[in-house]
This record gives C-alpha cells, sequence and structure tokens, in this order.
C-alpha cells in the first residue's frame, strides 16, 4: 500500500522514541544530541535523553561524559557526538591563523601540561582581557579563543565543571586528500544527518545539508553536488505536493503508537525541525525563550506534548521549593475528553519529578 501523511508520523516517532537503553547505546542510536544550556527545567540534552535512557537522571550526561566515548562539536548544531561522527568532520580547515598565531600557540602549550583546564584557569594565567562576544556581552579573550580552537578540532572538551567545559589537547589525522574520498565522507554525514531527523520534506533536507558547512567548511563547496547524490540514495514519497527523504532501507510502515504522554525538548529530533513539525502536527510550535515575554503565545520553554501519534498541546514547567510546577496549553483549547489521557498526564509528571529527583507532589 502507498505511504500516506499518517504512517509518516508515527514512523517519525516510532524511529526516534527507540525502547529506552543505555546512555551509551540511546546517544550512539540517535547519533547526535543538540545541547542546550537552558534549565527549564532541566537542560534540553537531559529533557531529550530521559525519554530513551533506562533510569535517566538530569545531569547524568554530564556526570558520565568521560566514560561515554563521545565529544562535544559542531554537527548541524552544537551538541554531542559519537567520537566517530566528529573524526568525519576534522581537521577543519580554514582561518588557521588562529590555530597558528602566538597567543594560539602559547595557550595550546599550556593546556597540553595539563590534563584538564577550566577557562577561569587559563584566563588566570594570561589575563589576555575581553572581547565582545556574538550575544553582545563581554568574554574573556582567552574563553573566546578556547573556543575557537575547539571548533577548529586543536582542543577537545574533556569534561564539564558545573556546567563549564574543560578543555584537553586533541589532534586530528589527516582527512581524505582526493575527490572521490571527500564524497564518502560528505555522503556518510548527510546519512546520519537524514538519521536524526527523519524523516525530512525536501527543503528542510536541503536546509540540514546546507548547515553542515559549519561542520565542514573545508567541504562546503561540495555540498551541493552531495545532496543531489542523496536525492537519489535515499528512500523517498511524494505526499500532497512534499517530497519526503528518510534512510533507505527503512519502510514507514503502520504501527501503532503507545499511549504514554511525553513532554519533548524543544531540541527534540521529533520536534526539531518546525518545517516537518507543521507538516505533521497542523500547527505551529515556536521556541519563545528569546521572544520578548509580551509577544509570547506559548510559554518560554514550552515543551510539546505527545500523546499516542499527536501532539495536541506543550507544557511550561518549572520547579519551586522541591516541587514541580507544571503549566499546560492544549492546541484545541482544552484537554482530550479521553478518560486515558488524565492519568497518563499524571504518570508523565511523575517520571518528571523522578529525572529532577524531586520529592513532593505535583502543583
Amino acid at each position: 500500500m502507498p505511504v500516506v501523511l499518517d504512517d509518516l508520523r508515527r514512523f517519525a516517532i516510532r524511529r526516534s522514541l527507540f525502547p529506552p537503553t543505555t546512555l551509551r547505546r540511546a546517544i550512539e542510536q540517535l547519533g547526535f544530541v543538540q545541547a542546550d544550556p537552558i534549565r527549564a527545567p532541566a537542560r534540553a540534552q537531559d529533557l531529550t535523553l530521559r525519554h530513551r535512557v533506562r533510569g535517566y537522571h538530569a545531569g547524568d550526561l554530564e556526570r558520565r561524559y568521560m566514560s561515554l566515548g563521545i565529544e562535544e562539536d559542531f554537527f548541524v548544531n552544537y551538541g554531542f557526538v559519537p567520537r566517530a561522527t566528529q573524526a568525519l568532520m576534522h581537521p577543519r580547515s580554514g582561518s588557521w591563523a588562529v590555530v597558528r598565531g602566538k597567543r594560539a600557540k602559547e595557550l595550546l602549550a599550556f593546556v597540553g601540561s595539563k590534563t584538564a583546564v577550566h577557562p577561569r584557569e587559563v584566563d588566570e594565567h594570561f589575563a589576555h582581557g575581553s572581547v565582545t562576544n556574538y550575544w553582545g556581552g563581554s568574554s574573556s579573550a582567552t574563553t573566546h579563543l578556547l573556543t575557537r580552537l575547539h571548533y577548529r578540532g586543536a582542543l577537545r572538551v574533556a569534561d564539564r565543571a558545573a556546567g563549564i567545559r574543560l578543555y584537553a589537547i586533541q589532534t586530528h589525522p589527516p582527512g581524505p586528500s582526493d575527490a572521490s574520498g571527500r564524497r564518502v565522507v560528505l555522503d556518510r554525514l548527510i546519512d546520519l544527518v537524514v538519521h536524526v531527523y527523519a524523516p525530512l520534506p525536501a527543503a528542510s533536507l536541503t536546509w540540514l545539508v546546507n548547515r553542515l558547512r559549519y561542520a565542514v567548511p573545508q567541504w562546503q563547496g561540495d555540498l551541493k553536488r552531495a545532496l543531489q547524490r542523496a536525492k537519489v540514495r535515499l528512500a523517498q514519497a511524494r505526499l500532497e505536493g512534499v517530497d519526503w527523504y528518510w534512510p533507505a532501507g527503512e519502510r514507514p510502515e503502520k504501527a501503532r503508537p503507545d499511549g504514554l504522554v511525553r513532554f519533548l525538548a524543544p531540541f527534540d529530533p521529533i520536534v526539531w525541525d518546525r518545517r516537518r513539525f507543521e507538516l505533521l502536527w497542523n500547527w505551529t510550535y515556536r521556541f519563545e525563550a528569546y521572544t520578548p515575554a509580551s509577544k509570547r503565545k506559548l510559554g518560554y520553554y514550552a515543551l510539546p506534548m505527545l500523546w499516542r501519534d499527536q501532539v495536541i498541546g506543550w507544557g511550561n514547567l518549572s520547579t519551586a521549593d522541591g516541587q514541580l510546577r507544571a503549566d499546560v496549553g492544549y492546541v484545541s483549547g482544552r484537554a482530550p475528553s479521553d478518560r486515558a489521557f488524565a492519568g497518563e498526564l499524571d504518570a508523565e509528571l511523575e517520571r518528571m519529578r523522578e529525572f529532577l529527583r524531586l520529592h513532593s507532589r505535583v502543583q
């Protein structure tokens, strides 16, 4: 039977919300976990992993980072990737003056003399002053240089202390030197992007492939041809005037969704692509943390609420005095009349309480 939009919606949920497993395996199966520093009520990476890791608690990723064989890096956004994925993106070329300059060499020598360094330790050692960062504020010049060296692959995030990155030296072997080698690597990277976010409408696939110019700036001129190859290689279907793509060999077979209510992070793979979100669920979700309060429609950090195979609303969750507080809204203006929903919503809030290690009842 031909694929229909309902099949793609359930396919999107089923392939991303796999049965909970270990933290290491969940990251490998996801392929990429986007990071965000806002805690509302926890960081996005923790909110994403809690659905996919058995017994997961907020902060487990940071606590266990050193033992997981993963790296922090820029993929299509900044986040956590398996080391094998990071290896495909390096070494990054571009403005290598940042690595070869005198200040960078001194900083790298200092970091190389340590197991891992805190930016404050580097700043105290060099006292380079401050620079204006991308958000208009002031940052330590050494912290800024650490970030640039990390992006270029000269440093890695070795660990974190209270959320602050600790850096160590990193080196990468040379990348492919011929056109065929570059094609192989780019095709693998695009397949990884599709693995994370499929099924993808054509416009989203194009946008994501273009985002790889940050992951592999050394090959950004090859991305257009790589996209053309991907559109031939990937499984696809045209539905209601939209071309959709997903990994070759996977089939969006009809699947019954589970009956759980789930609050999803704004950057969860299921809801991250706003274009796809609107096509699959027929309403517009916006991340409003940086929207002036007077103009917000959903809330500061509204978490899309999935029930069965529909995203029926959102929740703004917070903690105060050891209690979880929930402000829930619905696309239709009211909660579903199905009696099963209320019990599943209570169960999800209880799971959230356990994830946050709270010991009081929900308010």
